[in-house]
């Protein structure tokens, strides 16, 4: 209790402690509203990391395994993202950039209308892409290679056509691919072991390998085994889906033709290339084609011809052909050969092999005029040219030029001679195995979010932005593989992916790849949709990706959260499952993984879709 008696002086501080109190209580009020509005500078660090966690859905049980139903999401308070409708069932195998249609409008010459022709803004499909009804994830591999589902890729014709050359077999709901080929009908393994007796294939010195017209891909199919990984090509034609089939086996394939415009791969990038009755006319158009061969061959590389004009003395009846007219066809590519040389190796039965010299310094031949070395890789769209692409200058006869490359798989982590010799701007010996080790880190967190990665569920994969090549490089194994893409607007890295034993093509993304529907089983994109926002429509690039995508198959997009949370919008409305991820150092980094997966489901005759 107070004192009655107390002295005056008490009595006027009362009021005086409780004013200060309030008036206290009143500034530290308004301080706060001022930083919470923004104002205030130091706070605002603090804000933008609490943004970014409530921006940012970490799911650490997240599940990937197969699965066909769909399990409805409570709807937010936000504007529901666009839904993209599915498009008709006859778009089941839509191949944008290499349509039928399209292509009969171009050119017939020189396999022009064969080539690349997309279809312009206004014309492209803004629709999911249905697999068609009964499809059913591949078999895993190595099953794969000798095995494809009916009901994935419905098409007999070659069954038919090719029939006497083994290629591909109908059993029941099953294709079965017996390893023959056209030059081939004893199987690819008999084929590549006549090759091995001239070639170092067994040694890891050949590790890349090209192949020009490559039916269903059988040769590469073999190769893997030998810890060789071939680059195949056919063009999208009569024979239906033949690299359609290739990758549904999970060999690495594309569409394309050897026709007047330049191959999407860098210069020395290939330690062997293949035609096996590949129907190219490396005699005519003034051996351009066999320049372009030559361009992408390293020195030291080999050159594999079976079929014509090759042992045209057994054939030319068959091949409906006069005996003079094949013989001065084989004569011509024998000096188109020694211009370029390429000196003969072996010729015996249905093969002829050529080996590229290692240098300029030891082919003392008269040689075609040369290219420009500094537009050796420019290759986007660009035709073709009547020159021999030059090879880097050496100091002695016996040096590789461009640099000699360890045998695989020691050369995958190798410092790549590009890099070494300074070839590749802001890229040095420390940063490279820098960037080894945090793609090695990387992997090891998106195995941790998706535990199928590594497994044989993912064959077929894809790297949308790869740089130099250290995604893939981590995931190395015989169970999967890489298609390493370079963006044509990127720096030029696809010489060291190349130089590192993998494998890998220029792209604009801004276009539609060069594959069928449903040809990948996961897609890397580091760093992708920051490259292109201000080039091209992400809704665009989200399509195409969802075409390419196996159903069930996994995306993993890395990239700045603002950009992520724009791409996340537009995935809302796509039938994939996603998921934001913190960066693998922690919630602060402004970086977030945004994880999906690709809903089941196919199109129906009704033009509706079934789950």
């Amino acid at each position: 209790m107070g004192s009655k008696n107390a002295p005056p002086g008490n009595r006027t501080r009362r009021p005086l402690s409780i004013f200060a109190v309030l008036a206290l209580c009143c500034t530290f009020y308004l301080l706060g509203a001022w930083q919470r509005s923004g104002s205030g500078k130091g706070d605002s660090l603090a804000l933008k990391v609490n943004k970014m966690h409530t921006d940012c859905n970490i799911v650490p049980n997240l599940s990937f395994e197969p699965h066909h139903k769909y399990v409805d999401i409570v709807a937010s308070s936000e504007p529901k993202a666009k839904k993209f409708k599915a498009c008709d069932v006859k778009y089941t195998d839509y191949t944008p950039c290499q349509e039928q249609d399209r292509a009969m409008t171009f050119p017939r010459e020189n396999m022009i209308y064969r080539e690349r022709h997309c279809p312009p803004q206004e014309e492209k499909l803004r629709c999911l892409i249905p697999a068609p009804d009964g499809y059913t994830s591949p078999f895993p591999w190595p099953k794969s290679r000798d095995y494809v589902y009916y009901a994935n890729v419905p098409y007999k014709s070659l069954t038919v056509e090719k029939a006497v050359q083994n290629w591909v077999q109908f059993q029941g709901n099953v294709f079965k691919f017996p390893g023959g080929g056209t030059m081939f009908p004893q199987g690819a393994d008999a084929y590549i072991d006549e090759l091995a007796s001239v070639i170092p294939i067994a040694d890891g010195t050949v590790r890349t390998a090209l192949d020009t017209g490559c039916g269903v891909a059988s040769w590469g199919a073999y190769l893997l085994k030998r810890n060789v990984i071939a680059m195949s090509f056919a063009p999208k034609d009569n024979h239906e889906a033949q690299v359609q089939f290739a990758l549904e086996r999970g060999v690495p394939a594309i569409i394309g033709v050897l026709g007047t415009i330049r191959l999407p791969f860098p210069s020395r990038a290939f330690d062997m290339a293949q035609c096996s009755r590949c129907l190219i006319p490396w005699a005519s158009n003034d051996g351009t084609q066999l320049m372009e061969v030559d361009r992408v061959l390293r020195p030291g590389g080999y050159w594999i011809l079976s079929g014509p004009p090759i042992n045209w003395k057994t054939y030319y009846q068959t091949w409906k052909r006069s005996k003079e007219d094949l013989k001065a066809e084989q004569k011509k590519i024998e000096d188109l050969a020694e211009s370029l040389c390429w000196e003969k190796k072996y010729e015996k039965g249905d093969i002829a092999i050529w080996r590229k010299k290692i240098n300029a310094k030891s082919c003392q031949r008269k040689s075609p005029d040369l290219c420009d070395l500094d537009n050796a890789d420019d290759v986007w769209y660009k035709k073709m040219e009547v020159c021999k692409t030059p090879i880097p200058e050496v100091t002695s006869k016996t040096e590789v030029a461009g640099g000699e490359l360890k045998k695989f798989p020691a050369r995958l982590f190798a410092v790549p001679p590009r890099i070494a010799k300074g070839l590749v701007p802001g890229v040095k010996t420390e940063s490279y195995q820098e960037d080894n080790k945090l793609w090695k880190k990387r992997v090891t967190n998106y195995k941790r979010i998706n535990r199928l990665i590594g497994t044989t569920r993912y064959r077929n994969l894809m790297d949308m932005n790869a740089g130099l090549g250290g995604f893939a490089a981590a995931l190395e194994s015989q169970k999967s593989w890489v298609m390493n893409v370079v963006p044509t607007i990127a720096d030029n890295t696809l010489g060291v992916i190349y130089e590192r034993g993998l494998i890998g093509i220029y792209h604009d993304w801004c276009e539609g790849f060069s594959t069928y529907p449903r040809t990948y089983d996961l897609i890397h994109a580091n760093g992708l949709f920051s490259l292109y926002q201000d080039k091209c429509n992400l809704e665009d690039i989200l399509l195409e990706m969802d075409r390419i995508l196996r159903p069930e198959g996994s995306v993993i997009i890395r990239d700045e959260v603002d950009v992520l949370n724009k791409v996340n919008k537009i995935v809302g409305g796509m039938r994939w499952e996603a998921k934001m991820m913190d960066h693998e150092d922690g919630p602060l980094v402004p970086e977030k993984i945004l994880v999906i997966v690709k809903e089941y489901w196919v199109g129906t005759s009704k033009n509706n879709t079934s789950n």
